[in-house]
């Protein structure tokens, strides 16, 4: 990290309240969350002691594509027919969301996927189907965030993510081709 660090950066969590959050929410932390976690947080993420608001920033990637769908932005092929009422075209993109990994929320609308559970995964901004890679892994989310997002070059390579992956590579044709 660069600049002055304590201008976005506060006290770590204690080991049981990442124990409890991870307990709480049915969630796995990646070793590399954890251990950014235990030393230090940012100042305007998630806190992970608010249930309410981590309830809300852990729907929010659902509720932003359930968005999508009903305002007739999104809808793939492989999921099969649109379904004709709101409540089964819900049901059917919340099957499909809970295949995909579990997004653990960090600070706004940018999540880091809890599988593989394993330190380098990328960390994905969701705001419905405006969704791209904010980092090819933590350090790497966290520099761009606090130091622009284009500052440096992206690495010739992400870690692949079922679903959220695909979703950001569907966004990036659809852009491209509009």
């Amino acid at each position: 990290m660069s600049g002055d660090d304590t201008v976005h950066w506060t006290k770590g969590y204690t080991q049981s309240e990442l124990d409890r959050a991870q307990r709480r929410f049915d969630l796995v932390f990646p070793p590399d969350l954890i251990a950014l976690l235990r030393r230090r947080r940012p100042v305007e993420g998630h806190d992970w002691t608010d249930d309410r608001a981590i309830r809300r920033a852990l729907d929010w990637p659902f509720q932003s594509l359930r968005h999508s769908v009903e305002s007739g932005r999104l809808w793939w092929s492989e999921w099969g027919r649109l379904p004709s009422n709101a409540h089964a075209r819900e049901e059917t993109l919340r099957e499909i969301v809970s295949r995909a990994p579990k997004l653990i929320p960090l600070i706004a609308h940018r999540y880091l996927p809890e599988q593989p559970h394993e330190s380098g995964n990328p960390v994905f901004s969701i705001y419905g189907i405006d969704a791209i890679y904010y980092g090819a892994n933590l350090n790497d989310y966290f520099e761009r965030e606090f130091t622009g997002w284009n500052g440096k070059p992206w690495p010739a390579q992400t870690k692949y993510i079922p679903f959220w992956s695909e979703l950001v590579e569907r966004f990036a044709q659809d852009r491209n081709t509009s």
